[in-house]
């Protein structure tokens, strides 16, 4: 039959996982880092995925589709009660919600104690609350970081923040496109430098994404860089 269902653009999506998890049919899963509609018989055609997406990946279209199923949906939403009470049901969010524990040795910590002094050059720091024209952005060297970085990498302030007006953000908590307010800040100061610190899990792709789309919509030829943290702490090469 012919119906409206959802579509995914695969290079529109950030991997963040929340369509999946306001899916409650269970019609989206997370495939390889990427949203993906699982079932067409599980998608009941409403839409409650659409406002959650942050980067407009989700559209409807009218195509041949199984009809939805709401019996199916129900016996599948059963199944994953039943295994959650009798195990760990798997992942099926955004990669970086997925639970981890990191061994750390607590000797080392204690033998070699460090007494670090913070690095950041101004207040506030995060995207959506700093000004466009703050004074600090003139002749800044910019440093657009993942709020979980400077918690993943322990030389966070000595080895990037050290000299760098630093702005923080997550695309997925946040749930906005940085590159507009981005540009502006590129556009309308003399920045000198952009250096953009993201964690390695998929959603984080949205703000290189959104910094490198500044970088481009601004017109100016600036230095930038990419620099990739691993959960577990370390620089990805």
């Amino acid at each position: 039959m012919i119906r409206k269902i959802i579509q995914i653009d695969e290079e529109k999506c950030n991997g963040c996982g929340a369509c999946a998890e306001a899916c409650h049919e269970g019609a989206i899963g997370m495939v390889n880092g990427k949203a993906k509609l699982l079932r067409d018989d599980y998608c009941d055609g409403l839409g409650d995925c659409l406002p959650t997406c942050p980067t407009g990946a989700i559209s409807f279209v009218e195509r041949e589709a199984a009809a939805y199923d709401e019996k199916a949906v129900q016996e599948n939403i059963r199944k994953k009660q039943e295994q959650s009470h009798t195990s760990a049901a798997p992942h099926a969010g955004c990669p970086g919600s997925q639970m981890q524990r990191i061994q750390r040795s607590q000797e080392s910590a204690r033998s070699n104690p460090v007494s670090a002094e913070s690095q950041l050059g101004q207040w506030p720091c995060q995207i959506k609350l700093v000004p466009i024209n703050a004074p600090y952005f003139d002749g800044a060297k910019l440093l657009i970081a993942a709020d979980c970085s400077a918690y993943a990498y322990a030389r966070m302030h000595d080895e990037f923040m050290r000299g760098k007006i630093t702005i923080i953000g997550c695309p997925k908590l946040d749930s906005v496109d940085y590159s507009e307010k981005l540009t502006q800040i590129i556009q309308n100061n003399n920045i000198q430098s952009v250096t953009i610190v993201r964690m390695e899990v998929p959603c984080c792709g949205g703000l290189e994404m959104a910094a490198k789309k500044a970088l481009q919509s601004s017109g100016k030829f600036i230095p930038w860089q990419v620099v990739n943290i691993s959960i577990d702490g370390k620089i990805l090469e």
